[in-house]
């Protein structure tokens, strides 16, 4: 069994910053790439941002030189520092990994339940 819990969420106003924070935890045996989706209201979930096993990342348009993820292996965790915010950055923000449990052959997809980042003066 495998959890993804983030944390960070909440309201702030424009050009402020945000960082969400979400850690796996339970049987894992590896951590491959770890990503931010977001949802807004009406739209469909988007991915923000994606951080590989070796370190590369790539990030929506809509976000670079705002957004940065980033992770702690030894913590299972992964970051996103949110700088700039804009109004329509408001959005459920999810997270994702795809990990390898300890009883299985090959790595498959896990969400987060999300965590709300409302953008608001």
């Amino acid at each position: 069994q495998v959890q993804l819990v983030e944390s960070g969420g909440g309201l702030v106003q424009p050009g402020g910053s945000l960082r969400l924070s979400c850690a796996a935890s339970g049987n894992i045996f590896s951590i491959y790439d770890m990503a931010w989706y977001r949802q807004a209201p009406g739209n469909e979930r988007e991915r923000v941002a994606r951080l590989t096993s070796d370190g590369r990342t790539n990030y929506a348009d809509s976000v670079k030189g705002r957004f940065t993820i980033s992770r702690d292996a030894g913590k299972n965790t992964v970051y996103l520092q949110m700088n700039s915010l804009k109004p329509e950055d408001t959005a459920v923000y999810f997270c994702y990994a795809n990990i390898q449990t300890v009883a299985a052959l090959g790595m498959r997809g896990y969400w987060g339940q999300g965590t709300q980042v409302t953008v608001s003066s």
